[in-house]
């Protein structure tokens, strides 16, 4: 069976989403758990753990922006020939995953602690950018594609789940005050992330070269100068910036950053929050946040529901969710007979559901924004898109961690004290109510105007195969057309002109639908 033939059955679209384990489970546990770990038993300041994550992010997002260019073209060396542009990442970076088993390490240095997490940064940025253009790769099919990010997020909500549930129980067992706990949690995780990585290497597949690639391969180019270099390099920040007039692109970037660093803020937050101004266990911190337990059933009822309903409508409703059990948590801070197990975890069950699906859509739709661009560049750039999008992502989530950790230390934080000031507490229950609400409401607002769905979908991918066909412009139908112009923010008029002509449309020229 050739590659263009492959289905995307059960377990293939089991074996492409276990690499999300990791992507959901290590960057759980860092945001519930390190700058916690670093300040109670490393003993390091907030500001210089959070400068940590802040500083390896920002360099890994710099490194992430080439990513996904050098995965687009690594087709043309003997590697990408032989193990694939994008599958080659998981294969060399499925051994690297052991690296996260360093980050735990107690008793070392402030270098030795940016170090490592410099490092498994930029493996994972390494396995995760070509990862994410695989479902683009495998399939065209809506239905395909939808079937591989539900399984995607299902295991990723299962990562997020285990990376909440399995620190707990270790606190729990260890002891509140023993640094064993988080050591031995970095070598299971580690173990696991690279189980999965693998397997994802083994199971997917990429599309066969198109007729460009293969012209491309078989000419000879002469070396080029240095000159010639650093204009290719300076074409290729153009590039990035081209991905931002593709109005879809835009609307979807807006909401994932957006909601996305809520979440963050709300993570990072959360066992300060628990401890401190609810005054609980650090393990029972862990407990509420292994309420994620809930994301497993909602995933499967969410992969149904963006089909039915659309990605706006999935939006809105969980941020809806997320902003109401921010306003249950503000009412048991501030009256605490309310703070009783029970509404601890009926609040914590339900913030789950709207962040699972919160964390569901944006890479649900992600796979379609590279089909909109097609119509406007006539070119095929999902790694670029997903380098933007880690890029953004990761810039964002340096800034916020760094944040928070220069307001909790402005706020009178005590590094390694089980006792904190009141001006402290206050501070960390601000960043958790107006941090992450501010956020998500934005979120909310960005998504009530964005129209990419199933329906609207097809219609579009049915026009560019079309125009591929050689069917004439004139020929557009006025549904079509008011669809085309709203997803990519060009006049029809502007799309599928002479490749000659599209590499990057000139701003000039951009004129956005109404």
């Amino acid at each position: 069976m050739t590659r263009k033939n492959k289905k995307i059955t059960i377990p293939v679209s089991i074996g492409y989403g276990l690499t999300d384990i990791m992507g959901g489970g290590a960057f759980t546990v860092i945001g519930a758990w390190l700058l916690f770990f670093y300040t109670t038993f490393v003993g390091l300041s907030p500001v210089e753990a959070a400068s940590i994550v802040a500083i390896a992010r920002i360099v890994d997002a710099i490194v992430s922006l080439f990513m996904g260019s050098f995965t687009d073209h690594f087709y043309k060396n003997a590697l990408g020939k032989k193990f694939g542009r994008r599958r080659f990442f998981l294969l060399i970076g499925a051994p690297l995953m052991l690296v996260y088993t360093l980050l735990w390490l107690d008793g070392m240095g402030y270098g030795f602690y940016l170090a490592v997490y410099l490092a498994f940064e930029v493996i994972a940025a390494m396995v995760l950018i070509p990862w994410e253009t695989l479902p683009s790769e495998m399939t065209k099919d809506f239905n395909s594609r939808t079937k591989l990010s539900t399984c995607r997020m299902f295991l990723s909500a299962t990562g997020t789940f285990l990376a909440t549930f399995i620190p707990g129980l270790l606190i729990s067992h260890f002891g509140e005050h023993n640094a064993n706990a988080y050591m031995i949690n970095g070598v299971v995780f580690a173990v696991l992330f690279m189980l999965c990585v693998f397997i994802s290497w083994k199971v997917t597949w990429e599309r066969e070269l198109t007729p460009e690639m293969l012209a491309e391969l078989e000419s000879k180019a002469a070396p080029k100068t240095f000159v010639e270099n650093m204009r290719m390099v300076g074409g290729l920040f153009k590039d990035y910036a081209s991905t931002l007039k593709v109005r879809a692109f835009r609307k979807h970037l807006a909401i994932y950053l957006f909601s996305f660093t809520g979440k963050d803020v709300y993570n990072t937050v959360f066992v300060f929050f628990c401890v401190y101004c609810l005054n609980v266990s650090s393990a029972f911190a862990g407990s509420l946040l292994s309420m994620s337990i809930v994301g497993l059933p909602v995933t499967l009822l969410a992969g149904l529901a963006i089909i039915k309903f659309g990605p706006s409508r999935l939006y809105v409703f969980a941020y809806s969710v997320m902003l109401l059990c921010l306003l249950g948590f503000f009412v048991v801070y501030q009256f605490p007979a309310w703070n009783t197990i029970p509404t601890l975890i009926g609040l914590a069950a339900v913030y789950q559901v709207g962040r699972c699906v919160l964390e569901f859509t944006p890479w649900n739709v992600f796979p379609f924004i590279p089909d909109i661009d097609e119509m406007i560049t006539r070119q095929r750039r999902e790694g670029l898109f997903a380098a933007v999008m880690t890029f953004s992502r990761k810039t964002t989530v340096a800034i916020a961690t760094f944040v928070v950790g220069v307001l909790l230390q402005s706020g009178g934080y005590v590094k390694g004290s089980q006792v904190q000031p009141q001006e402290a507490i206050t501070m960390i229950a601000i960043l958790l109510f107006a941090g992450t609400g501010c956020l998500l409401v934005i979120a909310l607002w960005q998504a009530l105007t964005f129209h990419l769905n199933k329906q609207t979908h097809k219609i579009f991918v049915d026009e560019v195969e079309r125009l591929k066909a050689h069917g004439a412009k004139q020929d557009v139908d006025p549904q079509t057309r008011r669809i085309v112009e709203d997803l990519t923010g060009y006049r029809y008029e502007q799309l599928w002109n002479d490749p000659s002509q599209v590499g990057v449309v000139s701003a000039a020229n951009l004129s956005k639908a109404n």
